[in-house]
């Protein structure tokens, strides 16, 4: 049998060679890491042996580049790799470390052990649950926090998830409802958000989760993101740049001219609305932006050519302008987050 796909995604990777940093299509297995030019290649540019390595996060080794982490194998070679935002690098780091420790113990990269491990009733169906919590109307309210200087954007907190599941009588009582959110934390449906609640699902604390108004949790389709709490000493940044980031991640974009395809790092803000974007391989200045007050955005099926592509997931921004922007998302799950952020921030931003 093949190995588990656990994640997949665009991350950037250093060269071994030429230390060049290039973003790739980067899939963790239950035994390794395998890394691909693009995304429909059939055969890796290279594969990282997890047994045995270590990993090392955050990476500190390059003063210019956030959000880096280190896997080192036995052979004792590194191999860097760079995500877009915080939040991405952790979801990478905790399923490395995960199937790192699988490996070690003899066992089979599973998030539903928890279901075992916590002795979760068969009762209960937490795909359902999650759905249930999602609800816009009935669900657990996402809301902007702050803590530590910090603002943490489409989450909320640990007491407010026992506190639904009660009300929602999903739970008899706050001691099951803490089972419950564990086993929902464990198998992916909540993420951690801030240190504590990071350091109690890594296992510094009793519990993986806290029933606390001070741990912080997001659902991880969300579009959450933690950003600095500005002072009033602060530069006020070009009016583009005073958005509210909604969204972030690596997108396909067709260039204009050349029509080729490349890689970039794509960061949403909304009043004024505006989708920057940027070389996922360095830069702090964005290589263009597109002004999304009064757009039109849509899927796709064939290229700007009018020929049927081979390429899937496509979704096109008309600006007000007239000025077409094609784009590639990686699954179609993925397209439609980003076509319904595009259109919220479009009829919202300025």
């Amino acid at each position: 049998m093949e190995p588990k796909r656990i994640r997949e995604g665009y991350l950037v990777k250093r060269g071994s060679m030429f230390n060049s940093w290039k973003p790739m299509w980067v899939v963790l297995l239950e035994d390794g890491i395998e890394f691909y030019k693009k995304k429909s290649d059939n055969s890796p540019k290279g594969m990282i042996p997890l047994k045995g390595s270590t990993l090392t996060s955050p990476c500190q080794d390059f003063g210019k580049r956030m959000f880096v982490f280190k896997i080192t194998t036995t052979k004792q070679q590194d191999h860097f790799f760079q995500a877009a935002f915080l939040e991405e690098r952790d979801a990478w780091v905790r399923d490395i470390k995960k199937a790192t420790k699988c490996i070690e113990g003899g066992q089979k990269f599973a998030r539903k052990s928890t279901r075992r491990s916590i002795r979760l009733p068969e009762t209960i169906d937490l795909g359902a649950l999650y759905l249930s919590m999602k609800d816009t109307e009935k669900g657990i309210k996402e809301l902007n926090l702050e803590k530590d200087k910090k603002i943490f954007n489409h989450c909320f907190t640990g007491n407010c998830v026992i506190d639904w599941l009660v009300s929602n009588k999903s739970v008899r009582n706050r001691q099951e409802g803490l089972m419950i959110a564990s086993s929902l934390l464990n198998e992916g449906y909540l993420q951690p958000a801030g240190d504590l609640s990071k350091n109690a699902a890594d296992g510094t604390a009793e519990n993986p989760f806290l029933d606390n108004p001070d741990a912080f949790y997001y659902f991880p389709d969300s579009g959450f993101f933690c950003e600095e709490n500005s002072s009033d000493d602060d530069v006020i940044l070009k009016e583009e740049f005073r958005g509210v980031i909604i969204k972030q991640g690596c997108l396909l974009k067709q260039g204009h001219r050349r029509k080729n395809w490349k890689v970039r790092k794509f960061i949403l803000r909304e009043d004024p609305a505006y989708l920057h974007y940027y070389d996922p391989a360095g830069g702090e200045d964005p290589l263009g932006a597109i002004h999304l007050r009064g757009c039109v955005v849509t899927s796709v099926e064939s290229n700007p050519d009018g020929k049927k592509s081979e390429e899937e997931n496509l979704f096109e921004i008309i600006t007000a302008d007239e000025v077409h922007y094609f784009l590639q998302a990686a699954t179609p799950k993925e397209r439609i987050e980003w076509i319904k952020a595009i259109q919220v921030a479009s009829r919202t931003g300025k």
